[in-house]
């Protein structure tokens, strides 16, 4: 498919102010900087395989079902292909306690499909919480059983759910779905909100929402949704980033430019208990090139891993399928193995030496966290003695 020509969204937040940045989860940066033993590790490791095997990554994304009930717009992974595969309990069980052993922080379950498509999905939570794993879930919260909410909502740090329009209608042209889902998704946030104030849970519960044409108008409604209907803690309103191996190609060419009114308009939708995180920071990085921001990546494949439906580790989410980043699958081997074996030393020397991170996706999960390890390990930075 042919780009599309590009798609401006010229609506006219706020420059940056306290209130129309309001961040308390730190979403529109990084949290590297809260394990500095982990970085510690990495800067002594560098170029130094022998040293570099064992920096355990600190995050990782698990997709337990490949199949999703609907086909978004702007789905990053559609090239996968929806395939209706799925991480079995009795193996995945002693693979996640020994994430956990070995340093593994925090598992978000989302991936190629919808999550909560796996019936299992709760017992997988439990089995993380034993092994002092924290979870988190990104969802479109279509499907919510009352055995998560029993089983898995005590236990989970946070629920984000994609919430891409503020009407039915809109809803269901981007999410590619029926209206009846965006009156769904509604009544099950509701059921989250009122289950964890009810049982005293601590999970932080949101919404998230590219930000399209087809949508901008719809921002604030949805904010309000949010707020007053359901009762979010919080609502993300972030941009499009085109994958590198996505079949559409309907937003590769968005703009996002004058948003200072959309902001300010949003900003004033923050009350005591609810915020609007509008992503402005990863708005402005758009325009930049990738050279201006660092040489080469420096997060993979160190912080974080990624694992697909089929129970493959991969070791950065815009190249999976992609052989040179497939570490192993853990149905058939130890995640220590596969994170001290051949495959992943291959792909230490690769992204060491032949990566060109302009060929890599725009903004991607760990862009922040690349601009912060280039700063530590380059004199980028004056006088840092002088604390």
């Amino acid at each position: 498919m042919k780009p599309s020509p590009l798609v401006s969204i010229d609506a006219p937040i706020q420059p940056a102010t306290p209130t129309a940045t309001l961040d308390r989860f730190a979403i529109d940066s990084h949290k590297l900087i809260y394990h500095p033993h982990r970085v510690a590790q990495w800067l002594d490791a560098r170029d130094d395989w022998d040293a570099a095997r064992s920096v355990y990554p600190i995050y990782v994304e698990m997709s337990p079902v490949g199949a999703c009930n609907h086909r978004c717009r702007f789905c990053a992974v559609d090239y996968i292909g929806y395939q209706a595969k799925r991480l079995d309990l009795e193996q995945i069980t002693p693979r996640l306690q020994e994430m956990g052993n070995l340093g593994v922080k925090s598992i978000m379950f989302a991936g190629e499909g919808e999550p909560l498509l796996h019936k299992q999905l709760p017992e997988m939570i439990e089995v993380c919480a034993d092994s002092g794993i924290d979870t988190a879930i990104t969802s479109n919260a279509t499907v919510v059983s009352d055995k998560f909410l029993d089983r898995a909502l005590p236990h989970v740090s946070w629920f984000k759910a994609s919430v891409n329009a503020g009407s039915a209608e809109t809803y269901a042209d981007i999410h590619q779905t029926r209206a009846d889902d965006f009156h769904k998704t509604l009544d099950n946030l509701q059921r989250l909100v009122a289950h964890r104030d009810r049982h005293g849970h601590r999970c932080t519960l949101g919404a998230q929402s590219l930000l399209l044409p087809e949508n901008r108008h719809e921002m604030v409604k949805l904010a309000r949704l949010c707020r007053d209907h359901i009762g979010l803690d919080y609502l993300v309103v972030k941009p499009y980033s085109q994958h590198l191996f996505s079949n559409t190609h309907t937003y590769e060419g968005i703009i996002y430019e004058d948003m200072n009114q959309l902001a300010s308009e949003l900003a004033a939708e923050n009350r005591d208990g609810f915020s609007v995180v509008f992503r402005s920071n990863t708005m402005r990085k758009l325009g930049e090139q990738q050279e201006q921001r660092y040489p080469r990546c420096g997060a993979t494949p160190f912080f974080w891993a990624y694992v697909m439906a089929d129970g493959s580790v991969y070791g950065c989410s815009a190249y999976l399928t992609d052989r040179r980043f497939n570490y192993g699958n853990l149905n058939q081997r130890s995640f220590e193995d596969i994170w001290q074996g051949e495959e992943r030393k291959a792909n230490f020397s690769y992204v060491q030496k032949q990566l060109n991170i302009r060929d890599c996706r725009t903004n991607c999960r760990m862009d922040d966290i690349n601009r912060y390890l280039h700063a530590l390990a380059t004199d980028s930075v004056a006088h840092v003695n002088f604390i």
